[in-house]
Order: structure tokens, then sequence, then C-alpha cells
């Protein structure tokens, strides 16, 4: 049987619900310009690094300015401010307790999913972390859980990863990694047709849970 070795996490609205501020915030300067965010154009950029803004600079034309755009966005952004989400704390704890290692991969740059990290107090629990930016390409490509994969020292098949979006899990079933979707309020009823299972929160979610998933997918 395969044995679980190690869990690999997505950072933004996984271990922090980082989507819903941000989410708000973009669709704010929308309505600046009279517009309102299709929610299939959010979509597409959740869990890469396409700047949302992208859309709504190519709808209003010439006289957007992305410099100004960007730095409201950064003014009004409390991401920095959360809490983790709901049962990360007690899954990152229960799993160093068992002496999982433990990875995160993200679409976010390596500088602010550090600085959280360490904000949170959770930089140390993880011995990989693999970001946009280190010559890996951005989810949905494999990359960044290939990468995190060879930093934990394991194989696709004794890893279990969580990710939050659709991108995410396509990104994780390249890898070949059984891949947990933990939908937040902005991905809940989004197709994740990629996952091999979909959980409503990390809450409850035990160590000999995950070893199971793994051995009856």
């Amino acid at each position: 049987t395969m044995a679980l070795r190690a869990l690999i996490f997505d950072f933004d609205g996984l271990i922090v619900d980082t989507e819903t501020p941000w989410l708000e915030l973009v669709r704010d300067a929308y309505r600046r310009h009279g517009r309102e965010l299709p929610a299939e154009i959010w979509r597409q950029f959740v869990g890469t690094h396409r700047h949302p803004l992208e859309h709504l600079r190519e709808l209003v034309g010439p006289a957007f300015d992305m410099t100004a755009e960007r730095a409201a966005l950064v003014a009004g952004d409390t991401r920095d401010t959360l809490p983790p989400c709901a049962g990360v704390r007690e899954l990152v704890a229960a799993a160093r307790e068992a002496g999982l290692r433990l990875g995160v991969a993200s679409s976010s740059s390596l500088d602010r999913v550090d600085s959280e990290l360490r904000r949170l107090q959770l930089r140390d629990a993880f011995a990989a972390v693999r970001c946009r930016g280190q010559n890996l390409r951005a989810k949905p490509a494999p990359d960044l859980y290939l990468a995190a994969l060879e930093d934990l020292g394991t194989s696709a098949s004794e890893a279990v990863v969580f990710e939050d979006s659709p991108t995410g899990t396509r990104a994780a079933r390249a890898a070949g990694i059984y891949t947990v979707a933990v939908p937040n309020d902005v991905t809940r009823g989004w197709p994740f047709d990629h996952a091999d299972r979909v959980i409503d929160s990390l809450v409850g979610v035990t160590v000999p849970r995950v070893r199971r998933w793994l051995l009856t997918p």
C-alpha cells in the first residue's frame, strides 16, 4: 500500500482566505468604471498569477491607468491582517506530530507567502515553499508541485495536496498527486473535475482520515 509521507498546501484561499477581500477590491475597481466583474472572468484569474485588472483595461481602453489602479488595490488590501482558515493550524500541528513532511505550492510571490507564513507563525512547519518566479511555470502547470515534491524528498504517490481553486487542482493532478479540493466562499460551487475529493473545510481533517483517502481513492 502507499504510505502517506507529505502534505502540500496551496496558500491563497486555503491557508488564508485572501480570495474574499481580494474579490471585493477588484469588484470595486470595476464599479468605479461603471462595469461589473463577470464570474467567469474571475474564475480564470483565481489560482493564477495573471492580474485581474488586465480584463478591465481591455474593456476601458486607452484611458485606463494601470499604475493608479494597481496602487488603489494595494492601498485597500487587508489580506496581510487575516487569520488562517479554520482547521489549518490543527491539521498542520497533527501532521507534524505524525512525522509528515509539509510543503506550500503557490502561484503568488515567494516574498508575500514567506512573510505571511511568518506572520502566522507557521513558516517553520513547512520544509518546502515553492512559489512562482523561481523559474517555474505557474499553475495549472505542475511545476510548483513537482518542485515541492523534490524539496520534500517524496514521490507523488506518497503525498496529498489541498487546493481551493480548479486551476490549482489541475496543477496538482498534472503532477500525479492525490488532490483534495477545499472550496472557499469565492470558489464554492465551481467545477472541481480534477479533484479526487471535495470537502467543505479543513475543520476535523485528521491524519488517519487523509491516510484512508489515499488508500481508498
